[in-house]
């Protein structure tokens, strides 16, 4: 069951204090457990989802929080960054989960302020909990023991993992555009190429900003994140590389395989016009024949011959299957 944590709502969606690398009883007030973190180490992880300015303002006025960084918080739809106030750091992530019936990438997001001996983590969206990212670190007390710059380290893990989960079912989508595309069938695979196009692009707002701020918590210049924990956030910039990565050949292969469709479209056209072509010669030919037979000249050659009429006819007959085995034998029908 969900802790107190002080609300009754689902804003604070979990609160403990955590000390020598173990949580400690999470049943207490979210104020009262800021109040406890008074040995060495000591951190305070709250967990909030969709709070409103007030609740979150409440929040901010206990641990010290940036008003600029707050107001981040408070309106969704931020671009992913990292920006450093005194002691405390702010970070904006995106957060990825696809929807494999309606082939869609969905967004949210999480902000987190991580202080000396805090994380606030304030999540917007439906998508990627946190609380099994938490329960995961409580097992692993090494992790953990890097205090807030383990918490910080376990969410961003937590986000670039579904980063590349997005990204596999992205591969398997366009995979299947190719297919469809290289086919003998006739498909219309533009509007999927579109809609596709749009998901990646989502993925890359995503996950292309994101880099920079990994980059410089891998480097071991933020306070919040000790010299000691600097390998976990190389392993999770590898990660986010591969996904970046992933996601630049996807772009790339949907534009060859769009340039490839419509290069089909157009081998498909001309091959409908020589069809075409060839059916409209077929009927030209005997026409041409039967027009020239019905003039009705009076000194016309055959006019009075009694196998004028077979003669025209065989005529006509001999002129199209002509043409049909040449319009054959060169790929035309």
């Amino acid at each position: 069951m969900r802790p107190p944590c002080g609300y009754r709502g689902p804003v604070i969606v979990d609160c403990a204090l955590y000390r020598d690398g173990r949580r400690t009883d999470s049943g207490t007030h979210w104020r009262q457990l800021r109040a406890e973190a008074d040995q060495q180490g000591d951190f305070v992880w709250i967990g909030m989802h969709d709070p409103d300015e007030d609740e979150i303002h409440e929040v901010a006025e206990v641990f010290g929080l940036h008003p600029l960084a707050v107001e981040d918080a408070i309106q969704p739809h931020q671009r992913p960054k990292l920006e450093r106030f005194d002691d405390m750091i702010f970070l904006v992530i995106k957060t990825l989960w696809y929807i494999d019936a309606d082939d869609a990438v969905e967004t949210g997001e999480i902000a987190l302020f991580v202080g000396p001996d805090f994380v606030v983590s304030v999540r917007h969206g439906d998508g990627n909990e946190l609380h099994s990212a938490r329960e995961e670190l409580e097992q692993s007390r090494k992790v953990l023991s890097h205090g807030p710059g383990g918490v910080l380290y376990a969410v961003i893990d937590r986000v670039v993992d579904e980063y590349l989960d997005v990204t596999d079912e992205l591969v398997i989508d366009v995979d299947e555009i190719e297919t469809s595309v290289f086919s003998n069938d006739r498909t219309n695979d533009s509007a999927r190429i579109y809609v596709l196009k749009r998901e990646i692009a989502e993925v890359r707002r995503a996950v292309l900003p994101l880099r920079d701020p990994v980059v410089r918590l891998a480097s071991g210049d933020i306070p919040a994140v000790p010299e000691e924990a600097t390998p976990f956030f190389r392993d999770v910039a590898d990660h986010l590389a591969r996904a970046a990565e992933t996601v630049d050949s996807l772009d790339a292969l949907l534009s060859t395989a769009f340039d490839a469709h419509l290069a089909q479209i157009s081998v498909q056209q001309n091959d409908d016009m020589r069809k075409i072509s060839a059916g409209a010669a077929l009927i030209v030919v005997p026409t041409l024949i039967a027009g020239v037979y019905g003039m009705n000249f009076k000194h016309m050659p055959e006019l009075s011959w009694t196998y004028g009429y077979p003669f025209a006819l065989l005529l006509m007959a001999a002129a199209a299957g002509g043409l049909w085995v040449l319009f054959k034998r060169s790929g035309w029908l």
